[in-house]
C-alpha cells in the first residue's frame, strides 16, 4: 500500500500538468491567453478581499495571544484522549479551520521535532490535505460577495473539518500500519 501511495505521489502532479495543456490544445483553447484573461478578471476580487483578510488575521492573532486556543484545547483533550487520539496533534486540528498559515507553522514544528515520516508527521500532512480553513473561507469569500447569513455553512464546514481530522487519523493508521 505504501509503495502505491509513493508511486501515485510522484506521478500525479506531472501527469496533471501534462494533461491540461494537451487537453487545451486538443480543444483549441489558447492556454496562456485564457490564463491572462482570468488573472485580469480576478484582480478586482483580490482587492475586495483584502479588508476581510486583514480582519481575519487580526482575529486569529487575538485568538492565539489571549489564551483562547489553550482554553479550547483543554476542553477537547478529555474527549480525544478517551478515543486515544494523539494529544500532540490537537493544536493543529483546532487551528486548521481558523488559519492555514498558523496550522502550517504548527505542522512544520511537528516535522522538526518528530520528523516528517513519523506517525505525527504523516498525520499532520494528511490532516493538512483533508481539512480546510473553514472560518477563513467563510469570512473572506462570503464577506467579499456580501453573504451575511453563513451559520449553516459554518456548521457543515466545521463538521467536515472534524470528519477530515478523524479520517486522517484513521487513514494514517491504516495505510502505514500503525
Amino acid at each position: 500500500m505504501y509503495d502505491a501511495v509513493l508511486f501515485l505521489s510522484k506521478v500525479m502532479i506531472p501527469a496533471v500538468l501534462a494533461f491540461i495543456p494537451l487537453y487545451a490544445a486538443f480543444r483549441n483553447v489558447p492556454v496562456y491567453e485564457s490564463f491572462i484573461e482570468g488573472a485580469k478578471e480576478g484582480f478586482p476580487t483580490a482587492i475586495q478581499i483584502i479588508p476581510h483578510l486583514v480582519g481575519m488575521m487580526v482575529a486569529v492573532s487575538i485568538f492565539r495571544e489571549t489564551g483562547a486556543l489553550d482554553f479550547y484545547l483543554g476542553l477537547c483533550r478529555p474527549l480525544f484522549s478517551w478515543i486515544h487520539f494523539p494529544e500532540e496533534i490537537l493544536p493543529l486540528a483546532l487551528l486548521r479551520p481558523i488559519t492555514g498559515t498558523g496550522a502550517l507553522a504548527f505542522a512544520e514544528s511537528i516535522f522538526h521535532t518528530e520528523g516528517p515520516d513519523s506517525f505525527l508527521g504523516r498525520m499532520a500532512s494528511t490532516m493538512q490535505g483533508s481539512t480546510d480553513t473553514t472560518l477563513y473561507v467563510l469570512t473572506v469569500y462570503f464577506g467579499a460577495v456580501g453573504v451575511r447569513r453563513s451559520l449553516y455553512a459554518a456548521k457543515v464546514g466545521l463538521l467536515a473539518d472534524l470528519t477530515g481530522v478523524l479520517a486522517s487519523w484513521f487513514i494514517v493508521c491504516w495505510v502505514f500500519g500503525i
